[in-house]
């Protein structure tokens, strides 16, 4: 097997380096208090967890997510990545550790960053599809994920937003949020109508198309999320959520940043795809796809806008008020309520084909 000598430097934006930024005093806390809980858990005889998400990437490099936890036993993994609600919030992170990939026939080491997580982009060759790779530390043994490596020639995908837009949740209003958030599993969160047919029929009609969900949602909820979206037959892909708390230089993540940068960082990886942005009108999805259209309209098919009804406009603090988008951007626009709606549109635009 091929070896890697290089130790990548894992940072929470996936970039790799060596220069380590200055911590602002709410990270430099955090981080204290985690090196203590370590310290306890330890103790306590808890053992080192690697939680595996689910990557993507192209011939010649993928991205890797996973992160490194404590947990209590011999089926840590397992129960890691079972356990819902207000518990994944209370696992205790394991920052920088040494993780080792495995793809492709070769080796590759990496450290944990803040909060245990692992996003970091490695040299593979692997071809297109779906491949499974394993990733474990030196006390632990090695999981699996998924990672999907996206066809060259693949023209089309969908970047879907999460919250309102796959899943009822009204996520701004903060007592429904952390009801949804900590309390409830995916048995009890209920889908979009109409969402997971209208990806299907996509993905169906263009078989290389990847489908990415970009959240402002938290890493703990990651394997809840999961299963929800396989539980209503949404199309298998990666989860890009983001860590809540200070960062190293705010009290406080931004949401809208993480989407903001995350779109801008799939438009310079996959220069050459066209994508179908699919997101709704109660928080910020209209303003960010205009300003991500306009900045990129070369990488942009269409934008599908999920329209709340009054009841859930009122939890999620009202509709946003975009201008005219598709004027402004050049890029076409469809409104409806749900995804069967959503799909008529579509079909209307001509950018899906007659096979939808």
């Amino acid at each position: 097997m091929a070896r890697s000598r290089n130790l990548l430097a894992n940072h929470q934006d996936g970039s790799t380096g060596a220069g380590v930024p200055i911590l602002h005093f709410a990270a430099r806390l955090e981080d204290s208090m985690h090196a203590w809980r370590e310290r306890r858990g330890r103790k306590r005889g808890l053992k080192t967890t690697v939680i595996p998400y689910t990557g993507y990437g192209s011939p010649g490099w993928v991205r890797v997510l996973c992160r490194v936890v404590l947990t209590r036993g011999d089926v840590a993994s397992q129960r890691a990545a079972k356990v819902r609600g207000w518990r994944s919030f209370f696992s205790i992170p394991v920052d920088d550790v040494e993780v080792t990939i495995i793809a492709g026939g070769t080796e590759q080491k990496v450290l944990a960053g803040r909060g245990g997580l692992v996003d970091t982009r490695i040299k593979v060759e692997l071809a297109p599809g779906w491949h499974t790779i394993v990733i474990k530390t030196d006390d632990t043994e090695g999981v699996t994920a998924e990672v999907f490596v996206i066809d060259p020639d693949a023209a089309f995908g969908i970047i879907s937003d999460v919250d309102d837009t796959v899943m009822v949740t009204a996520l701004p209003r903060p007592l429904l949020a952390a009801w949804n958030t900590f309390v409830l599993d995916e048995h009890a969160r209920r889908p979009v109508p109409g969402m997971a047919v209208l990806y299907e029929r996509i993905v169906q009609a263009n078989p290389s198309a990847p489908v990415i969900y970009l959240s402002t949602g938290a890493w703990n909820v990651a394997p809840t999320l999961s299963r929800f979206l396989d539980r209503n037959l949404y199309p298998d892909g990666p989860l890009l959520l983001t860590d809540w708390g200070p960062t190293h230089d705010r009290w406080f993540r931004s949401g809208r940043e993480h989407k903001a940068s995350s779109l801008e960082r799939i438009a310079q990886e996959l220069p050459g795809m066209k994508w179908l942005l699919v997101g709704d009108d109660g928080q910020h999805d209209e303003q960010l796809y205009g300003e991500f259209a306009a900045a990129h309209p070369e990488n942009v098919a269409a934008v599908a806008i999920r329209q709340l009804s009054t009841s859930e406009a009122v939890l999620a603090g009202g509709r946003s008020r975009a201008a005219d988008n598709e004027q402004e951007t050049g890029t076409a626009w469809v409104f409806a309520p749900d995804g069967a709606g959503l799909l008529d549109q579509l079909k209307k635009t001509g950018i899906l084909g007659s096979r939808t």
